[in-house]
């Protein structure tokens, strides 16, 4: 059988990500803090889902990344899922990472009691697939195209290896096992970029 290959995510454009921010500025609240977080931390929304204030130091300007929220199938009984919060999936996945301060103010402004989820505002957690519909409600608000929240973490990455970070630094702090996953989904060459590396190469006449 022919290999399948992974296809690349659909993510809003660098203008649209411009909208987006500017209607995240102009709209402060819950929601539009978990889209700031995945856009300024790369976390996945079930990790923002489970994670609570006293995850976040301000002092040192940190986020311990220590859980995550998902929804499984019940073996037994008249539930057919229910909602768990657990260890992340694997061990690089714990992790303690700085946020930066664009997103300083903004945590503040909602910061509440230690055991509170960050997305809730209580001691009941936000539901992944509850904030992905939420986050379609934003983009719509914003006419922008439907993507998934997913695409936010990619569009992290993305901005990261723009600006140079090095890889190790982003694969720790998107909490990948290792360097070569990092690469594997996040570092795309556009067309037009191979087309002015070929451009580079001279011919000896």
């Amino acid at each position: 059988m022919p290999k399948k290959y992974r296809s690349e995510i659909t993510r809003l454009s660098a203008s649209e990500e411009a909208v987006l921010k500017t209607y995240i500025a102009d709209n402060h609240s819950l929601v539009t803090l978990a889209v700031a977080l995945a856009l300024f931390t790369g976390l996945r929304i079930g990790e923002l889902c489970a994670l609570k204030w006293k995850d976040i130091d301000f002092d040192k300007r940190i986020i311990t990344v220590s859980k995550t929220i998902q929804r499984i199938k019940c073996i037994n009984g008249n539930r057919k899922t229910k909602l768990i919060i657990t260890d992340p999936k694997s061990r690089s996945s714990f992790r303690t990472i700085p946020f930066p301060d664009s997103i300083f103010s903004f945590l503040r402004e909602f910061q509440s009691d230690a055991e509170d989820f960050v997305l809730s505002g209580n001691g009941k957690p936000v539901e992944p697939r509850t904030m992905q519909y939420r986050f379609a409600r934003i983009l719509k608000n914003a006419d922008l195209p439907s993507v998934h929240f997913h695409s936010l973490r990619h569009s992290f990455a993305s901005k990261c290896i723009a600006l140079g970070f090095d890889m190790k630094s982003l694969s720790e702090i998107l909490g990948h096992s290792s360097i070569e996953i990092t690469m594997n989904l996040y570092v795309h060459t556009s067309f037009d970029q191979k087309a002015e590396y070929m451009n580079r190469l001279k011919m000896a006449v």
